[in-house]
């Protein structure tokens, strides 16, 4: 199993950034996919979810209304759309695998997203 995030960087406030999940070797399409962040000194932080096929996406109240979440079911990704980016919004990165009737998880190993002028 492997979750491979990429996309992050440096990027000045009010930047955009996309980030990307590739995973493999588990069922994709089975799966619920969810990003978290973690800033230094904080617990990790529920960002954003999107459901097995798409159809229902939810997002932290810090984020609502900036960031968009999606999937590709065909290129087992699942992707993050950071638009607006606040200092606040300087991180690590990870995206999770959940599996609602498996009950297994699976993390990606982050990607750095630094937002700074």
């Amino acid at each position: 199993v492997q979750l491979v995030e990429s996309g992050g960087g440096l990027v000045q406030p009010g930047g955009s950034l996309r980030l990307s999940c590739a995973a493999s070797g588990f069922t994709f399409h089975y799966y619920v996919m969810k990003w978290y962040r973690q800033a230094p000194g904080k617990e990790r932080e529920w960002v954003a979810g999107v459901t097995e096929d798409g159809g229902r996406k939810d997002y932290g109240d810090s984020v609502k209304g900036r960031f968009i979440i999606s999937r590709d079911n065909v290129r087992k990704t699942v992707y993050l759309q950071m638009n607006n980016l606040k200092v606040e919004d300087t991180a690590v990165y990870y995206c999770k695998a959940e599996g609602r009737s498996t009950g297994n998880g699976y993390w990606g190993q982050g990607t750095q997203v630094t937002v700074s002028s």
